[in-house]
């Protein structure tokens, strides 16, 4: 919210509305917030850890702003970015020619487990590979934004960037009424567009979609019945679709539908029991078939865990410039790969300061932050290391930007993220904004919901025109709960 010189021009108002807000009114609108969430049922699921397992993601009530300067920076940024990524994944499915090039490391690829055999010459609908793209953001000062890591498989929050939003207009239409904030909510409508777009030829002008889920004990179930809903789409488990002479049939009261259009929400492993894991109960037999026949498009499509591999992600910038001819306009944060030798050698001896990652790990787990670790769990990790280097990457302790955040404590900085969502079929569309992710311990960088973290709305700011209320919009509709936001 400051820069060195005071409060930042596009946080005025809400600096302003926090001097005016007595901490009370916050805690008030914060106990609010809670039980909209837990009456609404936008929930998570964490297993293994006892309890229940169904938990509330932390909403923070103070708003993170992006100038709409800044925010154009990023997404033509992330726009590049997402068209390199699905570049390098028809390349490595079918030429090769960066392999071969020797711009990345054949076996980093070929004998990668998120390599995925089974896609060798396939060609999805569009050559389009990642549809849905959650790529995370970390900013280190005024003007430096820094790619963290990227999503390609089956990235999951945007149900939470959409509820977040309806939640500010619900406790605080005034608030929103003095802004000119860019819209989320067509994100569904784009997503269901996205998917029509991809669709089999044969389909005609509306195909039909679903989304396949792996069912209710998945952690993102909520999201994938919320997103299902609001798109007007079936949302199916495996046991609800058959594969017929290699065409899908979903099974409804009517009879057998035909399906052109799969949103899945399976990992690859569990996605057909015939192609990939023999015990999977939650896939479809016969799908990779029909897939690979081309009478059904897939989103995302199968082994586009290769693009977002934590050790494939140093040589992102250089897909950039060997797939586009461009230099890239988003930064990777530096990377040591702990299989090479060198790498492996500067992150032993400087453990204390650098972040190690499983680099086939996600969700703020099986990693260590050299700073706040003990001198035992630097030891362990050094062990590790040294047993299996090809598993760890390692990256410095950035400083990460924070924002504003309501504590027990009162008002207080708190690390935060930001995943924006790129669609890409026949166009490349990124709602303004995305999730913002926000560390609610005190000085921790992790900010997984999994790790204890919350959420913040994220606000683009528009330019500023009269009364604060974009071009047609009245005061009613910003204080109407989906409209104007």
């Amino acid at each position: 919210m400051r820069a060195e010189d005071g409060v930042r021009a596009a946080y005025a108002e809400i600096a302003a509305w926090l001097r005016a807000t007595p901490r009370e009114d916050l805690d008030r609108k914060r106990h609010e917030a809670e039980l909209l969430f837990r009456r609404i049922g936008i929930t998570f699921a964490v297993y293994g850890e006892g309890g229940d397992p169904e938990r509330l993601i932390p909403f923070d009530i103070i708003p993170r702003i992006i100038a709409r300067s800044e925010w154009e920076r990023l997404s033509t940024g992330l726009r590049q970015r997402v068209r390199a990524l699905n570049a390098f994944l028809a390349d490595v499915y079918g030429k090769q020619e960066i392999l071969r090039a020797g711009k990345v490391p054949t076996a980093l690829v070929l004998e990668n487990e998120a390599y995925r055999k089974e896609m060798v010459g396939i060609v999805p609908p569009g050559g389009i590979y990642t549809h849905v793209s959650g790529i995370d953001m970390v900013r280190t000062g005024p003007d430096e934004f820094y790619v963290l890591e990227d999503n390609c498989r089956t990235p999951s929050g945007v149900s939470y960037m959409l509820e977040n939003r309806e939640a500010m207009l619900r406790l605080f239409p005034r608030l929103c009424a003095r802004h000119r904030i860019a819209p989320v909510s067509r994100y569904p409508e784009e997503l269901l567009e996205t998917l029509k777009a991809v669709a089999p030829a044969r389909a005609g002008a509306d195909p039909t979609v679903a989304l396949l889920t792996p069912g209710p004990y998945n952690s993102a179930y909520y999201e994938h019945c919320f997103l299902a809903d609001e798109m007007g789409v079936e949302v199916v488990e495996g046991a609800d679709l058959c594969v017929q002479d290699e065409v899908v049939y979903m099974r409804t009261t009517a009879g057998p539908k035909r399906v052109d259009v799969i949103y899945r929400r399976i990992d690859d492993d569990f996605l057909d029991p015939e192609a990939f894991r023999p015990d999977s109960l939650v896939g479809v037999p016969g799908l990779m078939a029909a897939y690979r026949a081309g009478n059904v498009a897939l989103a995302n499509a199968p082994g586009g865990g290769i693009a977002d591999d934590k050790a494939i992600y140093p040589y992102v910038p250089e897909m950039v410039r060997f797939y586009l001819g461009e230099e890239p306009l988003l930064a990777n944060v530096p990377t040591f790969l702990c299989e090479r030798e060198e790498d492996r050698k500067y992150v032993l001896s400087n453990l204390h300061e650098l972040v190690v990652k499983l680099a086939k790990g996600s969700g703020g787990y099986g990693m260590l932050i050299g700073p706040h670790a003990t001198a035992a769990q630097r030891e362990e990790f050094r062990a590790r290391i040294l047993a299996r280097p090809g598993d760890y990457i390692a990256q410095p302790t950035l400083a990460l930007s924070t924002c504003p955040t309501v504590v027990e404590q009162g008002i207080a900085p708190r690390h935060v993220d930001l995943r924006p969502f790129v669609l890409s079929g026949k166009e490349i569309r990124i709602v303004p904004g995305g999730l913002t992710r926000v560390a609610l311990k005190d000085g921790s960088l992790v900010v997984n919901s999994s790790q204890g973290g919350g959420t913040k709305d994220t606000w683009v700011l528009e330019d500023e025109g009269p009364g604060g209320l974009a071009e047609g919009q009245s005061q009613s509709q910003v204080q109407s709960a989906g409209l104007g936001c």
